[in-house]
């Protein structure tokens, strides 16, 4: 099953140099993923009424072959790749700009009990048989991102109530900007744009806590990681930034 949504590229989702924001990038494929499920009656209202679970996104990444800009519109394919993944599913995506795909995803969801916090199996979920996307599955796999490099220091991040959404922890969205700026690509993304990222939700984060930053680069990737007060990483992230052909659409 082969979902479809479009997005404008708006005001919010701009960074200083007219770019989409990959947090904003990220929100366009979870929005996306969100109206899939609710197309398949997997929405986390259905999900926490009939089973007492919620999704919980556990890793994502995206790659694009080109820049996206503001005001752009994008169309988003989704879909799932089946529940033989025992706790997780993977989902996939398509990124297209006038019709041209311009870029691909792919996310890690797993099932977490309400009550507990703990793992459920997606097997055991009938909603799923016979409503992956076939020929359309990516073998692109999400495996715990390895940091070749040793990081520095980068700050804090303080986690306030408007990080926060309604499952009551941070909006995995949030975490690509904690990231941006703990590069200071203010100062890095001039003249490039970021090509690829690929981050890994470790452990939740809430309001009131701060979360401890560190960052390095190597080639054209920079690696970044978010560590809780008690010293155990909460998220961590690789952006890999390309030069930009200086010329935006329709120049």
């Amino acid at each position: 099953m082969i979902h479809e949504a479009s997005f404008r590229v708006g005001a919010r989702d701009t960074d200083l140099f007219g770019l989409c924001r990959p947090s904003a990038m990220m929100d366009f494929l979870q929005e996306a993923a969100t109206s899939a499920a609710v197309a398949l009656h997997v929405s986390r209202e259905e999900m926490l009424h009939g089973h007492g679970v919620f999704w919980m996104l556990a890793r994502i990444w995206y790659h694009l072959d080109v820049p996206v800009y503001w005001n752009e519109e994008l169309t988003v394919q989704t879909w799932h790749r089946g529940s033989n993944h025992g706790v997780s599913m993977y989902r996939d995506f398509d990124i297209f700009r006038d019709g041209t795909r311009i870029g691909e995803g792919v996310s890690l969801w797993v099932l977490a009990d309400a009550e507990t916090r703990k793992l459920r199996r997606v097997s055991e979920l009938s909603e799923f048989v016979n409503t992956s996307g076939g020929d359309r599955c990516k073998s692109h796999m999400l495996p715990k991102l390895r940091i070749p490099i040793t990081l520095n220091e980068a700050g804090e991040r303080q986690l306030w109530y408007s990080d926060c959404d309604v499952n009551g922890h941070v909006n995995n969205v949030h975490y690509a900007d904690y990231a941006c700026d703990a590069v200071h690509l203010e100062q890095e993304g001039s003249g490039h744009f970021i090509s690829e990222v690929q981050i890994g939700y470790l452990k939740e984060c809430r309001a009131g806590e701060r979360l401890l930053l560190s960052a390095g680069r190597k080639g054209d990737t920079f690696y970044v990681q978010g560590d809780g007060a008690e010293g155990k990483a909460r998220f961590d992230a690789a952006l890999t930034i390309s030069p930009l052909d200086n010329l935006q659409p329709g120049a």
